[in-house]
């Protein structure tokens, strides 16, 4: 078992609006959130106004502790209003991906049980109907549109009203409803307690060491855990600045990097090539940046020294953590980042184990087996699947992470890849995650995917779906053949097709499922 090289951090004891108004009681008027593409600024004074007026104005409208409130909107400003202002309602919040469809929508709502959806203008006739099938009662809009509560309609209803202040065990009071990612099974909500959510912002800055000085630019959406915690209320809860991005744009994203001199940055693999691989990135100035966290999948070695080597004087890391454990297990450190191919070592108050998958007997140091979790920060369940939270957690306090992965003699902790999608090629183990990075490194390949075809001798056979560079032309050929050179003979691909995208998560994991369920095979 490994524990943390970090001291202990306080395990709860507070709820997350409280700790974030905690911080805006000192600061006042210095910036809390910049919307990016038009630069408003909202103050910690302002943010600490605007959480009690939502409170009250949605306890005036009936919401009450236990109830859920639904957010369907891009990262704007807004997003932290009304999430913790819900949160000091005594309700918890689910966030919905911009992305998601109408259908996608209402399962989630239903699912979670919302009683109340905010959502912004050009989404409020989707919202509108994906209500009325989930029981939702009411609809608000970030502005103005027909058929929906204007948030300032919201906030003056509650304004002759006594803010409330509910009674809240952190313990015990569900603060975060995010859905996991799907990946494997159907998404679940993932209850996530207020002592869970501040115990993690306490262990995430207990690496990344965030403070007042800092600048975050908050790309990953803020309804997914990474984005929510890692993001927003990390800063918030320091004093930091939130430069929040609505839609990821390459030009864009680099402007707003040199345009608001980011400190820290915070993102999956595919927005972090960004800064090595955009023809726009050589002209950027990107020297404010202190530290760059790469979180959601895992970064190659290479692609990490070759990020490092692109951004002399700052500090990369990789930090590794699920929808179910408030975000991180692991972190890298403000110093010195993490060892390139590695994720950091293990977060303070968390414990890990390397089991082997068949036995479940513990392994030693740069043994592979299954990473089994032990901390606060684990969920509390997954809301109404008692059998899938007990699979999740077992018995004994363990959480099944899913990860095939390894802690090597200095503590380091490996990523291999998810259990379940090993290829077993002549009973021969293949991680597809190694295949994938080995493409990465191919200076045509922008993207790749690597899965598993039933096989009538081999039993299963590697393939791959690769996206080109632009401008490249690779041969599919020549690329096979640059593969076979580099690994063992089982593992090489035995088929490859060229795609546009590559399906991902909005944390940046890749949706092995999307790409198995196309028709078209690998040829």
């Amino acid at each position: 078992m490994w524990t943390s090289p970090y001291a202990p951090v306080e395990v709860g004891g507070t709820t997350l609006h409280r700790m974030v108004l905690a911080a805006a009681g000192r600061l006042g008027d210095r910036p809390a959130l910049v919307d990016g593409p038009s630069g408003t600024t909202v103050s910690y004074r302002l943010l600490a106004e605007r959480v009690k007026g939502v409170a009250a104005g949605l306890a005036a409208t009936g919401f009450r502790p236990g109830d859920v409130l639904a957010l369907w909107a891009p990262n704007l400003p807004q997003w932290a209003g009304v999430a913790l202002g819900a949160m000091a309602a005594g309700g918890s919040v689910t966030g919905a991906s911009p992305a998601c469809t109408e259908r996608e929508l209402a399962t989630q709502l239903a699912d979670a049980g919302a009683s109340v959806l905010v959502t912004v203008p050009s989404l409020v006739p989707a919202a509108r109907s994906a209500a009325a099938a989930s029981g939702v009662r009411q609809v608000v809009v970030l502005g103005q549109a027909e058929g929906a509560t204007p948030i300032l309609d919201l906030l003056a209803g509650g304004r002759h009203a006594p803010g409330p202040d509910p009674p809240l065990d952190p313990a015990t009071a569900v603060a975060l409803l995010p859905f996991s990612s799907g990946t494997t099974g159907l998404p679940k909500g993932v209850e996530l307690t207020h002592a869970n959510l501040v115990t993690s912002v306490r262990q995430v800055a207990a690496g990344l060491r965030v403070g007042e000085d800092d600048t975050l630019l908050a790309v990953p959406p803020f309804s997914h855990v990474m984005g929510f915690v890692v993001t927003l209320a990390v800063p918030l809860a320091a004093g930091a600045r939130v430069v929040t991005m609505p839609r990821f744009d390459p030009g864009r994203f680099l402007e707003l990097l040199q345009r608001h001199r980011v400190t820290v940055l915070v993102g999956a693999p595919p927005m972090l090539r960004v800064l090595t691989g955009h023809q726009a990135a050589d002209g950027t100035d990107l020297g404010s940046l202190e530290l760059v966290v790469c979180g959601g999948a895992a970064l190659s070695a290479a692609a990490q020294e070759a990020l490092a080597e692109r951004l002399p004087g700052t500090v990369v890391g990789q930090a590794w953590g699920l929808t179910e454990t408030s975000v991180g297990l692991t972190v890298p450190d403000r110093a010195g980042g993490s060892v390139p191919g590695t994720v950091g070592r293990v977060m303070p108050n968390t414990e890990l184990r390397v089991v082997d998958p068949a036995s479940g007997r513990d392994l030693g140091p740069g043994q592979a087996g299954e990473l089994l979790a032990r901390g606060p920060q684990v969920m509390a369940g997954y809301r109404g699947r008692p059998g899938a939270t007990a699979a999740m957690l077992g018995g004994d306090g363990w959480l099944r992470t899913g990860d095939l992965g390894l802690v090597d003699a200095g503590g380091n902790v490996v990523i291999v890849d998810r259990l379940k999608e090993l290829i077993k090629v002549r009973g021969h183990q293949v991680a597809p995650a190694e295949l994938e990075a080995l493409l990465g490194a191919h200076p045509a390949v922008a993207d790749a995917a690597v899965l598993g075809r039933q096989d009538p001798d081999d039993g299963e056979v590697p393939v791959a779906v690769v996206v080109p560079r632009p401008g490249a032309d690779p041969d599919p050929s020549e690329l096979l053949a640059w593969v076979a050179e580099r690994v063992a003979p089982h593992k090489r691909l035995r088929a490859l097709r060229f795609a546009d995208a590559i399906p991902r998560t909005p944390s940046g994991k890749l949706l092995r499922r999307a790409l198995h369920g196309q028709d078209r095979q690998p040829t």
